[in-house]
């Protein structure tokens, strides 16, 4: 008798679920955003209060890592539910070799399967996986999204005023002008009239209207607080901004002024964003995260010692210590997601698309890397599966490997497999600066065994040591 109970609950419970509306999906992340540019992390001269009001009304993850320490990889392993080591796209490879930043025919991303499932999909902004051209294998509208409006290529999006953005696959005129430099159109305006941020808010917003009767799945891609790397070099400002907002009257430079400026602007687009579901009275089917693609840009020549932007952290973007991979990250779910709650689970980008499957109720592709967080934002706690690693690489200037065991222990190794593994507890040194390998060689070990086994060659990402020795 009791098994014939159980087996009805848990057939209802499997009815239930099978029955539970797919919810909306709303994905906003901002580009070079540090773990300690928001007010909810600790940011004490920057103005976020809608974020901080997300986060409030929210859950605020404290241990959650973006794909990469850089931009394109990172949106890659966000797209694939793939860690660095698996996802197709290991790196910033640049125009000098485009195909190695495009996805490929055969990839399943969680758009893909989304849209499958009956979800209507967007993505707004940044894109930076495949190109016109040699990387069109890449294209938005070939992996899952039904609509795409921004920049293909990341090089163009550093160019906050630019002189077109994509339509799907047409390019549309915008009234800037400006003095190219380097890749790919990026440059910087001498005409400086419709900010690109500016124009993906409203299409958000009209994307969501549009689509509010039916399961929806927006991947915004903020552009800010990305610097103009060009403006930056030539003009010694790279933190471009319509204005200087409520910073003007700062007695500060014009970078500082221009950098927090475009996070104060970031956060009113969230603010529209929030209460537009709220008015729509869509609020309670929508699940919104907030994040940042990677770890804060030193790059607009702004002060970092005066917004501290990894917060307790060491690094910037570019680093595989925290500073450079741990970012905000907020769940903002009325009904379902507990207002004011905090997480300390640590995840990564890659399990985004097992968390979005599960909620959407579909079934999760093989192979891959994430697990849903879906019972973290639940509060199952105990419900809730946990890594036992999550995975980082870095090809720029000498291959690189990082990995996390068991929410705790950090290990970073420069170059070839053989060289040692920097051991770091989180738990004790959050800022990564004592390593205590020699003190737990078991750790330390388990972490050289994992790293070593950790990637899957790809012919385009052959780490710098292997071709340095003849060993392909």
């Amino acid at each position: 008798m009791k098994h014939l109970i159980e087996a009805i609950l848990l057939a209802g419970a499997t009815l239930s679920l099978a029955a539970a509306p797919q919810p909306n999906l709303i994905w906003i992340m901002a580009d070079d955003l540090g773990y300690g540019e928001l007010g909810c992390y600790g940011q004490k001269v920057i103005q976020t209060p809608n974020v901080d009001r997300m986060a409030r009304e929210g859950m605020r993850f404290t241990q959650f890592y973006a794909g990469a320490t850089v931009c394109a990889p990172s949106r890659s392993v966000l797209m694939t539910g793939q860690h660095h080591g698996h996802t197709r796209v290991r790196g910033n490879a640049g125009q000098a070799n485009p195909a190695a930043q495009a996805l490929k025919p055969g990839d399943v991303t969680v758009a893909g399967v989304l849209q499958k499932a009956g979800y209507a999909t967007a993505l707004i902004g940044k894109w930076g996986l495949g190109n016109v051209g040699k990387a069109e294998s890449g294209l938005p509208r070939r992996h899952g999204f039904d609509y795409f409006y921004g920049y293909l290529s990341q090089h163009h999006a550093h160019n906050h005023f630019p002189s077109y953005l994509w339509r799907n696959e047409t390019k549309e005129t915008l009234p800037n002008s400006l003095t190219p430099v380097g890749e790919d159109g990026a440059g910087y305006a001498t005409n400086a009239l419709v900010y690109a941020d500016d124009l993906f808010t409203e299409e958000s917003l009209k994307f969501v209207r549009e689509h509010r009767e039916k399961p929806f799945f927006l991947y915004w891609s903020m552009v800010v607080p990305h610097a103009n790397n060009e403006r930056a070099r030539i003009l010694g400002d790279g933190a471009h901004a319509p204005d200087y907002g409520p910073y003007a009257n700062k007695d500060w430079p014009v970078q500082d002024k221009g950098h927090a400026a475009m996070i104060t602007r970031m956060d009113g687009y969230v603010g529209r964003m929030l209460s537009q579901l709220n008015d729509l009275g869509i609020a309670k089917h929508t699940l919104v995260i907030f994040t940042s693609d990677n770890g804060p840009h030193n790059e607009s020549k702004h002060d970092l010692a005066r917004f501290n932007p990894s917060g307790p952290f060491t690094g910037t973007k570019r680093s595989l210590t925290d500073g450079g991979i741990r970012v905000p990250f907020i769940a903002w779910w009325p009904g379902i997601v507990k207002a004011g709650a905090r997480s300390a689970h640590a995840g990564s980008f890659a399990d985004w698309f097992a968390t979005a499957a599960e909620l959407a109720n579909v079934r999760v592709p093989d192979p891959l890397d994430g697990i849903s967080f879906a019972p973290a934002l639940k509060g199952k706690t105990g419900l809730q599966k946990r890594h036992e690693f999550l995975y980082w690489e870095f090809h720029e200037g000498g291959f690189k490997q990082a990995a996390l065991y068991k929410g705790r222990w950090k290990g970073i190794r420069a170059t070839a497999p053989d060289a040692p593994v920097a051991l770091f507890d989180l738990k004790n040194d959050v800022a990564e600066k004592t390593d205590v390998a020699a003190k737990r060689p078991d750790i330390a070990q388990a972490l050289d065994a994992y790293l070593k086994t950790a990637r899957t060659d790809l012919p385009e990402w052959t780490p710098k040591w292997k071709v340095e020795r003849g060993d392909r």
